[in-house]
């Protein structure tokens, strides 16, 4: 199957798009701008928010899936810069819903956990009412609007907390400040499912057959707060001289009001007797790994 794959140089294409070729499929990559390197793939420079481009795009390529990952993922950039988180995450996904629309082909979209408020003290499932509390969260929900009232062939795919070799994510960063910091507060009362990329493609490519469309949450099994995570990627890199103080995400200096309890529920899989996603703590493991080789060949 030819497969689309937007914000195909992100944290996530760079892992999806190779899965995708190992799978037999053929994936078109697209981004904004075109990765450079003599090494790289073939890569369409695609601007998601401008429809006649997107068009185009698909008019040259015939893509027979579409898997929309692009977005303006920045939160606190998002409160500070709305006009921009809604021209890339609702137009830029209004613009791909259509094209995929005209063309007839689904789309799999990369929504969040951040279209909840985490007020419910369970995992939220896909049949729970949405209520963004930032810009981020009602940008991306907009698009989840978009999707599910322009193109009837189509997976909204929820996820969270991303953990990617090819991307700064919340561990990198950890384990970047290690190397010179002794100590580091770490947000306590903000809870969710840290989930891999890898993991995350796997099973958006075992979901490209499927017809049965709708609404998906997709993250490894388990929870944990921000601080847990940080304790348990320092520990499993042997890092111990780094002392972690929990503080209320209260006292985290962010313009951003975030869901505090946000896990997600597989219910959508699990109903299909498809929800085998690993424990988070297996995926963490296997995520430093890989992040460990990459560093060492690099």
């Amino acid at each position: 199957m030819k497969v689309l794959v937007t914000g195909a140089n992100g944290m996530l294409g760079q892992d999806l798009c190779p899965m995708l070729e190992e799978a037999g499929h053929t994936p078109v990559r697209t981004d904004v701008g075109v990765k450079e390197g003599a090494a790289a793939p073939a890569w369409e420079a695609m601007d998601i928010t401008s429809p006649q481009v997107v068009r185009e795009v698909f008019e040259r390529t015939r893509p027979e899936a579409v898997i929309h990952a692009a977005a303006y993922t920045d939160v606190d950039g998002c409160e500070r810069s709305p006009d921009l988180a809604y021209k890339i995450n609702a137009m830029g996904t209004w613009s791909m819903a259509a094209a995929c629309a005209e063309f007839d082909v689904p789309i799999y979209y990369i929504s969040t956990d951040f279209v909840f408020d985490g007020e419910k003290s369970e995992p939220y499932t896909e049949f729970d009412a949405v209520n963004p509390l930032s810009h981020y969260g009602a940008s991306k929900l907009a698009g989840e609007q978009m999707v599910a009232r322009l193109c009837r062939k189509h997976f909204i795919v929820r996820t969270q907390w991303l953990n990617g070799v090819h991307g700064r994510s919340f561990v990198s960063i950890m384990l970047e400040l290690a190397r010179t910091r002794s100590e580091w507060k770490v947000v306590v009362d903000q809870i969710g499912s840290p989930t891999f990329t890898r993991d995350l493609s796997a099973m958006l490519i075992r979901l490209l057959p499927s017809r049965l469309y709708g609404t998906y949450h997709v993250s490894n099994r388990g929870a944990c707060s921000w601080h847990e995570l940080a304790a348990a990627a320092l520990q499993m890199s042997g890092i111990t001289h780094i002392t972690l103080h929990p503080i209320p995400a209260s006292q985290w200096p962010s313009p951003t009001r975030r869901p505090a309890h946000s896990v997600l529920r597989r219910y959508a899989l699990e109903l299909q007797g498809m929800d085998d996603m690993r424990p988070w703590q297996e995926a963490l493991q296997d995520f430093l790994q890989q992040q460990k080789t990459l560093t060492a060949n690099l």
